[in-house]
């Protein structure tokens, strides 16, 4: 049994070491798992990390291409854009001039229009637009510029009182195809002449070099005037056959028709070679000068006559030359106003009329003279004469005037009429002295005055001479005085006179005193008639507003351009008969207690190139119309004025209209308030106004101006107040109040120490007072300006005891929602 024991013991011990065997092979064959394992592990990490470099690199290749995209992008745009501003260059290039003018013109009743149009000047074509073109924007009209066009001068011409200068682009083979553009101011209307005249030079220049020999321009004699005008030469010439083989009309020329033969021109040499020259125009022409004194920087000379005998009816011409700091187109302008400006440089000025408008540069006028010798016993002077105006090529101005009579100019009761036997003004310009233009103004006037003085008080007549003549120091003085000097003062209004009736003796007198001379009618019968021509038929005589005008307005330079056609914009009226205040309207001259509605030309506003040169424009149309003033009185100060019921503020919240008061609260042991009520229908989004009523009261204190004057009143009123404008949130205390249909400003003047001395003084005198306010909001920024007004008012000889108690409750809540 042990035996068998130990065999088994023996074979177990045979099968554990077999099973160890195993279990070391199978350890070893687990340690060779577990290395491949490993290896595997490591070469999966190896991959890994390959993997992930192989990912950066994708990554960063990405994003290299995603730079590269950029770039190229980058590039693309620039390329574009390179190419759109090479493709302006090349539109600029090709575009030698361009603006906003006005198209003139009358519409087949006789009716004259003025419409704003865009002008561009090219090599070979003028065109205009509506707008400012963009892309390819087609014009209204062109016309083809080459070597047979002609520019011609059709000089001032009136639309509702205001002037235009007129120029007309037509061909000479087409006289039919034209365009006539104008300006209000001569400067521009000469640059685009001069620009339109090298146009149509280089293109005759280019048909000469090619050899077409029909275009080149004539020879004039070498006995032509230097100083002649071209309108002057093409009167000569335009009564020459333009079809005849050997004569062609001289390029560039401006046709005109020349003064009248009756008109005498002393600026020039006499023409020996007239054979129809009277004994008068020779007495006339033959003139030499002889220096007698220096008055206020002038030198006045007198004539001296080389003629055997003057006619008792002629005096001695006198003439006054002096030199003015300013430029021959500002110096011509105001020598032709006929308004209150000429008021400031000619003391001799009382009226001015124009009695009837011949052509470009002819008028009839009715002229009132202001002299100052003994007026109680010597009966004022008056004048009708002829003015006829050109501008030489050398840039001198020349005005001539003679004394007609005239159908619609009879003799005036209490008036004696003066004969001018020749006047006018000579305006030449001299070289700039320290970059301050200067011109050499002669100013001749031979007239007899009439009357019993003339006979019997020679000095009479060499006094008011002397004083007519002295308007020459008057201009130096104001161009000197006035910093303005460097903006064109505008055209004024002339306002045409009626017919007046004059008894028999009246006319019998005209016989007597008044030399009637040769009439003008057959002399300018024919311009007339071409002026009239293609006015007529002018395609674009509809009467309308463009939609650019807005656009025009903030760009043109002339801001009064704008604003004259923007004031004949057709626009619904407001019915301002509903509106009512306990203080009435009266626009009568004279009228007592009482306002109306000041001319917003009298008043000066920022200009569009305000920031550039501080130029200032006369006010056009106001924004806003004043419908009612209250003039009220309580024991208390007065606060929210709209609540009052039935106020014009509450009628126009009714009617949905929009309303601004202006309430100006004036303290003292009665407390007064003058409320203002301006109305429109709606505000325009985006406007400075707009922004201005919705803004808060910083913004409003900063922009708020008032512009005072007192037109009538003491002196020392007068510059107690001045015209200076005022912002007057930063000068008293402003209280503003907004409402869904209304802003209320209330306007505490007594919150100022300064502003109640002067009101004290005012109130003192304001029965004998008329005056004038304007308000309107301060335009800082190019896009804001030009300023325009709000509104003005004027107020007439105002009563204290005229005042209605407010019968305001000392409840703040508003009646209007």
């Amino acid at each position: 049994m042990n035996l068998e024991f130990g065999s088994r013991r023996k074979g177990e011990g045979e099968i554990n070491r077999k099973l160890g065997s195993r279990r070391k092979g199978e350890g070893e064959m687990n340690r060779d798992m577990g290395s491949r394992r490993k290896a595997e592990e490591e070469m999966n990490r190896e991959l890994g990390s390959r993997r992930k470099g192989e990912g950066e690199m994708n990554r960063e290749l990405g994003s290299r291409r995603k730079g590269e995209g950029e770039m190229n992008r980058e590039l693309g745009s620039r390329r574009k854009g390179e190419g759109e501003m090479m493709k302006r260059k090349e539109e600029k290039a090709k575009v030698m001039y361009e603006g906003w003018m006005v198209r003139y013109g009358r519409r087949k009743i006789g009716k004259s229009y003025i419409h704003m149009r865009y002008f561009v000047l090219e090599p070979r074509l003028l065109a205009y637009y509506k707008r400012k073109p963009q892309d390819n924007m087609v014009p209204l009209k062109t016309l083809v510029i080459d070597g047979n066009c002609r520019v011609e001068d059709r000089g001032l011409k009136t639309h509702h009182g205001h002037m235009v200068y007129v120029l007309c682009v037509y061909n000479k083979k087409d006289k039919y195809h034209r365009l006539t553009l104008a300006a209000f101011n001569i400067q521009e209307a000469l640059m685009w002449k001069e620009k339109i005249e090298l146009v149509i030079d280089q293109q005759h220049d280019s048909l000469s070099a090619t050899g077409n020999k029909a275009l080149a321009s004539c020879e004039f004699g070498a006995d032509n005037r230097r100083n002649a005008s071209s309108s002057e030469q093409e009167s000569v010439n335009s009564l020459e056959d333009e079809d005849e083989s050997n004569r062609t009309l001289p390029r560039r020329m401006t046709i005109g028709h020349g003064p009248p033969d009756a008109i005498l021109d002393w600026t020039c040499e006499p023409d020996l070679g007239r054979s129809n020259q009277n004994i008068i125009q020779q007495v006339f022409s033959r003139k030499h000068w002889r220096l007698i004194k220096c008055q206020n920087g002038l030198r006045i000379f007198e004539e001296l006559l080389e003629v055997d005998y003057l006619p008792r009816s002629f005096s001695r011409a006198m003439k006054a030359v002096g030199v003015v700091d300013a430029t021959c187109e500002a110096i011509f302008e105001l020598v032709m106003s006929m308004d209150e400006t000429r008021f400031e440089w000619d003391c001799t000025f009382q009226y001015g009329s124009l009695v009837e408008e011949v052509d470009g540069h002819t008028a009839i006028l009715y002229h009132r003279l202001q002299l100052d010798w003994f007026p109680m016993f010597v009966w004022p002077r008056d004048l009708c004469y002829v003015r006829y105006w050109r501008r030489n090529d050398d840039g001198s101005y020349v005005v001539l005037l003679q004394s007609r009579a005239h159908a619609n100019c009879g003799l005036q009761p209490g008036f004696v009429r003066a004969h001018v036997e020749s006047g006018g003004f000579k305006i030449s310009p001299l070289k700039s002295r320290n970059g301050r233009s200067r011109t050499q103004v002669q100013h001749l006037m031979q007239i007899d005055l009439k009357g019993w003085g003339v006979g019997y008080i020679p000095s009479f007549q060499q006094h008011c001479l002397l004083q007519m003549l002295s308007s020459v120091a008057g201009l130096r003085e104001f161009f000197s005085q006035t910093d303005e000097i460097h903006t064109v003062p505008r055209i004024p209004v002339m306002v045409n006179m009626t017919k007046s009736v004059s008894s028999k003796k009246d006319q019998k007198s005209q016989e007597i005193d008044v030399q009637p001379g040769p009439p003008l009618d057959p002399v300018l019968a024919g311009s007339r008639h071409s002026i009239l021509l293609d006015e007529d038929s002018d395609d674009d005589d509809d009467y309308q507003i463009p939609e650019a005008i807005q656009e025009a307005y903030a760009i043109k330079t002339e801001n009064d351009v704008m604003q004259i056609v923007l004031d004949e914009e057709p626009s619904d009226q407001i019915d301002l008969s509903c509106f009512s205040g306990n203080l009435r309207r009266d626009d009568r001259d004279g009228s007592r207690d009482c306002w109306s509605i000041p001319d917003g030309k009298n008043i000066k506003v920022r200009s569009k190139n305000f920031l550039q040169d501080k130029s200032k424009i006369p006010a056009g149309k106001h924004l806003m119309e004043l419908a009612a003033v209250d003039w009220l009185k309580d024991t208390k100060r007065m606060d929210n004025v709209a609540r009052r019921a039935g106020c014009a503020a509450q009628v126009a919240s009714e009617k949905g209209l929009f309303s601004l008061i202006i309430n100006l609260q004036i303290p003292g042991s009665t407390n007064y308030s003058m409320v203002f009520y301006f109305v429109m229908k709606q505000l325009v989004p985006g406007s400075l106004l707009q922004r201005f009523i919705d803004g808060d009261d910083e913004f409003r204190n900063s922009r708020f101006k008032l512009i005072p004057s007192v037109p009538k009143g003491s002196w020392i009123v007068r510059q107690s107040v001045g015209s200076s404008p005022c912002l007057l949130g930063k000068a008293v205390d402003c209280t503003y109040i907004r409402r869904p249909k209304y802003l209320e400003i209330d306007v505490d003047i007594g919150s100022s120490t300064v502003a109640n001395g002067v009101l004290g003084l005012v109130l003192g005198v304001v029965t004998s007072l008329v005056v004038d306010i304007a308000f309107l909001i301060q335009a800082n920024t190019s896009e804001e300006l030009p300023e325009q007004l709000i509104g003005a008012v004027r107020v007439s000889h105002l009563k204290l005891s005229s005042a209605m108690i407010s019968g305001l409750d000392n409840s703040p809540t508003d009646s209007i929602h």
